[in-house]
């Protein structure tokens, strides 16, 4: 058995290269993390039964012979993996540390990991459905700002009129995508600007940041990119503390 996998706080931009990966895997199952932000699992609810993922607890009880792992390189283990499990690994930030034997890469460095996929869509001319092209689209969208991010590539816009040529529906990506920070949000990123520390290293800015929280809170991304349009660090760091844990 052939599964596709990502990492476990899954976004538009993983859920729809795992989409992109069985449209050029087809034998290859996408399995759904546990965890979901809650704008992906709203759009399951309307629209998970047109499209081919399974859960973890639904997959078959079979040996995984070959693992696809897409926005993410550290390996996450499900049941039926061992150690001849093969692996292979796409994604659009550099490599972290060395290759590791046995897994081959598939690694460019584009605004979203889905571009990587969409492209090879494009050229072995896949067909897509207008809900499919419009899941593609989100994963580039929520990735690059809407293409409006310092990393998106010109790859990326290209992908994306692929897919509105492909029927993508914008007034559905419109309606997922993240919109303004809403109170929460706001107190936490105030948090943040008034703890911001710089520091210099070989001329490049380094930006750190400190937030406290009351309560667990879901894609603190979106605060690390709005950090980053309004500063321009060459690198930040943000650490979120919340009971006894920290999250960078």
């Amino acid at each position: 058995m052939k599964v596709i996998l990502t990492h476990e706080n899954t976004d538009f931009d993983a859920l729809a290269a795992q989409l992109a990966a069985s449209k050029l895997y087809p034998e290859a199952i996408p399995v759904l993390s546990r965890r979901l932000n809650h704008e992906l699992r709203d759009f399951l609810v309307l629209y998970g039964d047109q499209l081919p993922f399974v859960s973890v607890d639904d997959l078959p009880r079979r040996r995984i012979a070959e693992v696809i792992i897409v926005d993410a390189q550290s390996v996450p283990s499900i049941r039926g993996m061992d150690a001849g499990t093969v692996l292979h690994i796409v994604d659009h930030h550099p490599l972290r540390g060395q290759p590791k034997p046995g897994t081959s890469y598939t690694i460019d460095e584009v605004g979203a990991v889905t571009s990587l996929l969409v492209e090879r869509l494009r050229e072995l001319r896949i067909s897509l459905t207008p809900l499919e092209a419009t899941l593609l689209l989100l994963g580039i969208y929520e990735d690059t700002g809407s293409l409006s991010y310092p990393t998106t590539a010109a790859r990326d816009l290209r992908c994306a009129a692929w897919l509105l040529e492909q029927e993508a529906n914008l007034i559905v990506a419109a309606a997922f995508l993240r919109h303004p920070l809403d109170e929460r949000y706001q107190a936490i990123y105030s948090q943040l600007v008034e703890r911001v520390e710089w520091y210099y290293l070989h001329d490049q800015a380094i930006l750190l940041a400190t937030a406290y929280l009351d309560e667990y809170v879901e894609e603190l991304s979106t605060l690390a990119h709005k950090l980053d349009d309004v500063f321009d660090p060459d690198a930040s760091f943000l650490l979120f503390v919340f009971q006894d844990q920290i999250q960078l």
